[in-house]
């Protein structure tokens, strides 16, 4: 990063550390062995007030990693990393979900999962979707890293498991019908490269060729992103590095966790400019700069964190508005045993736009749509000079606004914490909890607050994200407790209507399979 990037302390986990807090076996994980029962009993589930109203996540199990979203004949479809068999990690496949609004969700069944030796026997990891015109039609194509055990070629270090590309595709108009290539598109890394993992591709079309980066390291060097061009899909050249990072130096048992291997990167044009974005260390960070279309090589400008705590591995899609909308996988914060007692683990985050400022500062907001889930406006309950508001059984929205030319403070009273917003007129410094965020005279104190079951997402001044996540005994949601100070600061909440009749499923209606 560079040196005037945002940073942050902080203990966040990145997808391959949760087989380390696992109880099962990692081999009985990836070979497709039943990790725990998927029976947890729909009315345990159904009456789980931690389970969200209005995020998206499966019926039941383990989700993780966003998957190729996409836009495609009138639907949002969204793919993401789902274990079939359990509440935790394991058995890596790719659920289905459709939406016509990218709120209410339609269950789809798995559309594909590990083939018996073949190159993903061992796991169907994450990767990208594309629509390309094929025939009098369109057939949209599926890249993912394809895993299997071979200890002798192994890219994920010390674990035994080779990473490889392959691609499928669907000529299903619904997407729920797939083929995969026998074979990988790409088999290997780039020889005379010692790399420390290969994964999670993100492709898209560049004039009358096609581009695709994967994440990858250099050892001793840093996580990079490596370029490949194909003209049809399933021959890759490999080009060069996009870009590589700098290695933290502090050695660790998954190179993720030191920045020596970057997870989930992603490119994309917003607003004249092009966004970087790539997991690692825990956390999810942004680079906006130039791609040079001459040597294909992206300069960066300037940089930052996207989120402070609880979101990883995001994906990102054009909408039917051709906004850049984000997505990320929101994970757990309690042990594998809570997981499998619970019956499901992770959520995905709300639909996020994606902007830039003329001077390459990213900003970040939500659809403006979700407006529309807001039911009734909550009263604000004045308390000497505070004003006081509470989201009844932890489920709700809040806004809170300030001015630039005076102070404001805002306190989320989470179960067992709490998360304190504030802003100094003098320095012109927002502060969250112990992080700093300079604001520029365009800019205003702001914070929009969405709470669901056992979350907080928080936009603060659309420039960085908060995600939390929170936990308490029972079966009885606490109200969650919100105060702000401050003579021009406004605070507004609303009670958001859930998205399904109860909480098996994220649907507008369930759908059969």
């Amino acid at each position: 990063m560079r040196k005037d990037d945002q940073s942050v302390s902080g203990s966040g986990l990145s997808r391959r550390r949760f087989l380390e807090l696992t109880s099962v076996t990692m081999s009985g994980c990836l070979l497709g062995l039943p990790t725990a029962s998927a029976t947890v009993a729909g009315e345990t589930l159904r009456n789980d007030p931690r389970r969200p109203q209005f995020h998206l996540l499966p019926s039941h199990n383990w989700m993780n990693d966003p998957n190729g979203p996409i836009y495609f004949q009138g639907k949002y479809h969204m793919f993401f990393q789902y274990n079939p068999e359990g509440a935790v990690w394991g058995n890596m496949s790719w659920n289905h979900a459709v939406s016509s609004d990218m709120m209410h969700w339609q269950h789809q069944p798995v559309v594909f999962t590990m083939t018996p030796n073949g190159p993903d026997a061992a796991g169907c990891f994450s990767g990208s979707a594309l629509a390309v015109r094929h025939g009098s039609g369109n057939r949209v194509y599926a890249i993912y890293t394809g895993v299997v055990r071979d200890k002798a070629h192994e890219t994920i270090r010390n674990e035994g498991l080779k990473e490889t590309q392959c691609l499928a595709w669907s000529d299903d108009p619904s997407l729920n019908v797939w083929k995969k290539h026998p074979v990988p598109v790409i088999p290997e890394p780039p020889p005379g490269l010692q790399i420390t993992g290969f994964r999670d591709p993100s492709m898209w079309k560049h004039g009358d060729s096609y581009l695709m980066t994967v994440g990858a390291g250099i050892a001793a060097l840093g996580g990079c992103v490596l370029l490949y061009r194909s003209t049809d899909l399933f021959h890759w050249e490999y080009l060069h590095p996009l870009i590589v990072g700098s290695w933290n130096g502090l050695a660790t048992s998954n190179p993720v966790e030191d920045g020596e291997m970057w997870e989930c990167p992603e490119m994309f044009p917003v607003h004249g400019g092009h966004v970087l974005i790539y997991s690692a260390l825990g956390k999810v960070f942004w680079q906006s700069g130039e791609f040079d279309e001459a040597t294909l090589m992206f300069k960066p400008r300037r940089g930052g964190l996207l989120d402070l705590d609880a979101f990883y591995a995001p994906k990102t899609q054009t909408d039917a508005q051709n906004r850049r909308i984000l997505w990320g996988w929101i994970p757990e914060r309690r042990s594998n045993a809570e997981m499998l007692t619970a019956g499901w683990s992770g959520m995905m985050s709300l639909p996020r736009v994606l902007s830039l400022d003329p001077d390459g500062t990213l900003r970040i907001n939500v659809i403006p749509e979700l407006s529309t889930l807001r039911r009734e406006q909550l009263k604000v309950q004045q308390e000497s000079s505070q004003q006081v508001l509470l989201l009844p059984n932890s489920t709700g929205e809040a806004e809170c606004t300030g001015s630039i030319e005076h102070e404001m403070s805002l306190t989320l009273e989470l179960p067992g914490e709490l998360v304190e917003v504030s802003y100094a007129p003098a320095r012109r410094r927002l502060r969250v909890n112990k992080f700093e965020l300079a604001l520029r005279p365009q800019d205003r104190p702001h914070v929009r607050l969405f709470v669901d079951g056992s979350v907080a997402e928080l936009i603060i001044s659309e420039q960085i994200t908060l995600t939390r996540r929170f936990y308490y005994s029972g079966n009885v949601a606490p109200d969650i407790r919100l105060t702000a100070t401050g003579s021009q600061t406004k605070l507004e909440g609303w009670v958001i209507a859930p998205i399904s009749q109860d909480r098996l499923t994220t649907a507008a209606r369930i759908v059969s399979s």
